[in-house]
């Protein structure tokens, strides 16, 4: 969901697409290599590079076409159009459910994944593939708040702090309507999940009595305020928090006692794919511990291959912004598609607040 893509790796991308001599997903172009063109389709700066130079090296014939997206509704909207033929996407657990229910997803052939194997237990079976056909996980993580220790003296234990007057014009938020709508649930004691229109209607007013405190509705450009200390607090997703106590010392992270979004990244196979067998190569690939290894290093979110956890430096599995603890996950929730129906909802309110 997630992702460290900033401006600059942007412009490299649309650059790099762009001039690429094999062209754009659904154009043919790989009849002129006698290569086969896997279009996959990811988030920005979600993938280490060499990860895919490896994969042509080893599958000569096959030839990696990357695009990427900056939100599941972008990659939605995307592929339900029907107008490129993507091969591997990687949405998140709530777009995962939404697609598989429209028919927008095909099953993988897991004997084609034997790599599966290492993808640890307590992510296989959960809730929005509960059997295992639709989707393969790749990264997972948490949103929490991110904090200058300098600036913030007391306990971040809660997400009332982000309505706390004393931190005026210097507060982020996420500029993502399920995570600022989903935080300002759990904070009035709600599910994440809601679908009770006075609960919602509650958490809209909360945000708008917000507004005035928030410097900014930020995504990828947040960790880089914070880095910088333009802000005292953020709302941030947990790879984003690594990468900028990473920069700044003074920065720490933290999941609210009130719970959060634990949230799924997991590699699917588009209805548009015309290269099943191939995508699930891929994938199988990317499982690989050592594939897995070099992505983890480079992304900075958690891993579910319980071979690349052996493999990574102690302390990074110590580290509990990157592997919370049970405690923390105690109050944790996936998110869920709320339906079509409430999803208009959500989508009112947020606009709502935005325009407020």
């Amino acid at each position: 969901m997630k992702k460290r893509i900033t401006t600059f790796a942007v412009l490299l991308i649309t650059v790099a697409v762009t001039l690429s001599a094999c062209g754009s997903p659904g154009s043919g172009s790989g009849e002129k290599t006698g290569k086969v063109v896997l279009n996959f389709f990811n988030w920005g700066d979600y993938i280490e590079e060499s990860v895919i130079e490896e994969f042509e090296a080893k599958y000569p014939h096959i030839r990696v076409n990357l695009e990427t997206y900056t939100t599941n509704e972008d990659m939605y909207v995307k592929i339900k159009s029907g107008g490129s033929d993507y091969d591997i996407a990687i949405p998140s657990d709530y777009m995962i459910k939404r697609m598989m229910d429209e028919g927008l997803l095909k099953e993988i052939n897991m004997d084609n994944i034997p790599n599966y194997k290492y993808i640890g237990d307590q992510f296989k079976n959960l809730s929005f593939d509960p059997e295992n056909k639709y989707s393969v996980p790749y990264l997972w993580g948490t949103v929490g708040i991110l904090y200058n220790k300098t600036m913030v003296t007391e306990p971040v234990d809660s997400w009332k702090i982000l309505w706390d007057e004393k931190y005026a014009k210097q507060i982020i938020m996420s500029d993502s309507e399920r995570d600022s709508i989903g935080i300002t649930l759990k904070m009035l004691g709600y599910s994440m999940n809601s679908r009770n229109i006075d609960e919602l209607e509650e958490a809209k007013q909360k945000l708008i009595e917000q507004k005035p405190l928030v410097l900014a509705y930020l995504v990828d450009e947040a960790k880089d305020m914070m880095i910088a200390e333009s802000a005292a607090l953020a709302v941030v997703w947990s790879g984003d928090a690594l990468i900028a106590m990473q920069e700044n010392e003074n920065l720490d992270y933290a999941i609210p006692k009130e719970g959060s979004n634990y949230w799924f990244d997991s590699m699917v196979i588009p209805y548009t794919s015309k290269h099943q067998e191939e995508a699930e190569l891929f994938i199988n690939f990317l499982c690989e511990p050592e594939m897995s290894l070099r992505n983890v290093n480079y992304i900075g979110y958690a891993t579910p291959n319980v071979e690349t956890m052996k493999m990574l430096d102690p302390d990074k599995i110590t580290n509990s912004t990157a592997y919370p603890t049970e405690e923390q996950l105690a109050n944790c929730e996936i998110f869920e598609y709320p339906g079509d129906e409430i999803n208009k909802v959500y989508n009112r309110i947020w606009t709502e607040i935005k325009a407020n």
